[in-house]
């Protein structure tokens, strides 16, 4: 399974281009306490593919390497 992935998030990468399902997200309303009818006691968590979130976790750790290294 985990050769699959790796090559599915390689031809990605090289492809510059993401699956549409990659890019939808579901948006959950979670209550943070007070009057359930105001808008305003709620915060929205949007819930994404963990395939894509695992991507962006390994993007933004190679990022930082290489800031680290260049001193940008």
């Amino acid at each position: 399974m985990i050769s699959y992935l790796a090559r599915l998030l390689d031809m990605t990468v090289n492809n510059g281009t993401l699956p549409a399902d990659w890019k939808r997200a579901m948006v959950i309303p979670i209550h943070n306490g007070g009057d359930r009818s105001l808008v305003m006691n709620y915060r929205l968590v949007s819930l994404t593919l963990v395939v894509c979130e695992q991507m962006e976790h390994v993007i933004a750790s190679y990022l930082r390497q290489v800031r680290g290294k260049n001193d940008w």
